[in-house]
């Protein structure tokens, strides 16, 4: 079945696999540079056409940039 749709619709199944590439490099390239190795991990196992990916990217690290850029402000301060 799966088959059948992709030999009927190809550029349909190249978007996705396309759109799931650019999503899950950006979000392997921004947990790599913030040192989240969990998040590393679950992000390259875990295939979810981009949606965990896209999660991440504007939530959990921005969280994440935020706390390190207070933590750089203390420091300087001290």
């Amino acid at each position: 079945m799966i088959e059948e749709i992709i030999q009927q619709h190809p550029f349909i199944f190249l978007g996705i696999i396309i759109w799931s590439l650019a999503w899950k490099g950006f979000a392997l390239w921004r947990s790599a540079r913030l040192n989240d190795k969990w998040w590393f991990v679950a992000l390259l196992i875990i295939n979810t056409m981009g949606i965990l990916e896209i999660f991440y990217l504007f939530v959990f690290s921005r969280r994440e940039i935020k706390e390190k850029s207070i933590e750089n402000t203390r420091s300087e301060e001290s």
